[in-house]
C-alpha cells in the first residue's frame, strides 16, 4: 500500500495593519501577489512576537496586536492573543521546495500614526478591497489582490471600527 510522503510545514505570522480605513499591502515579487506584512516565526518566538517583528522590519511601523477576544480571567498560564484566523497555504519555493505555511493572521494597529506613503507599500481602502480592484505593481503591471487578502483586509477594517 502506497503512503503519502509527510508534508513539510513552516509556521508564519501575518498582520493586517489598519490606518484611516485602509490596510497596508505590498507587491511580493517572488510570489507575484499583493500581501500584508508577515513572515516565518523564528525559534523561541511566539506568533505575536513574530508578527510584530515582521511588520516593523518590513514597513518600519511599530505596531501592536489587537485581540479579537477578551481573554480569560486566570493569570496563569500566560495567554497569547489568538489570531483572527489560521490559514494553511501551499508554497512552491525555489529554495525550500514545495511546502505549506501554517499562517497565524493578526489585526495590527500602529503605535504612532504611520507615514501616508511607505516605499514599496500601498494603503488599500475599503472600496478597492470590496471590488478586489487591481493595483499597479512597482513594475507597472495591474494585479488584483487575492480573494483571501481582500476578505481578511475588509474584516480588519470592520474590526477597527470598534477600536478606541
Amino acid at each position: 500500500m502506497a503512503t503519502t510522503p509527510p508534508t513539510t510545514r513552516h509556521f508564519t505570522s501575518t498582520g493586517y495593519i489598519v490606518h484611516r480605513d485602509a490596510v497596508l499591502l505590498h507587491w511580493h515579487r517572488k510570489l507575484k501577489t499583493w500581501l500584508p506584512p508577515g513572515g516565518h516565526i523564528e525559534p523561541d518566538e511566539d506568533p505575536v512576537q513574530a508578527v510584530v517583528r515582521e511588520a516593523h522590519e518590513e514597513t518600519g511601523i511599530e505596531v501592536t496586536v489587537v485581540s479579537t477576544t477578551s481573554g480569560f480571567r486566570f493569570s496563569y498560564p500566560a495567554q497569547i492573543p489568538p489570531p483572527l484566523a489560521v490559514l494553511e497555504e501551499d508554497i512552491d519555493d525555489p529554495v525550500f521546495g514545495p511546502h505549506r505555511h501554517i499562517d497565524f493572521i493578526y489585526l495590527l494597529r500602529p503605535v504612532h500614526p504611520p507615514a501616508e506613503t511607505i516605499d514599496g507599500w500601498r494603503w488599500v481602502g475599503r472600496p478597492d478591497l470590496e471590488a478586489c480592484a487591481p493595483i499597479a505593481t512597482p513594475e507597472g503591471e495591474i494585479v488584483a489582490p487575492p480573494e483571501d487578502v481582500a476578505e481578511l483586509g475588509l474584516c480588519a477594517l470592520d474590526a477597527a471600527k470598534g477600536w478606541s
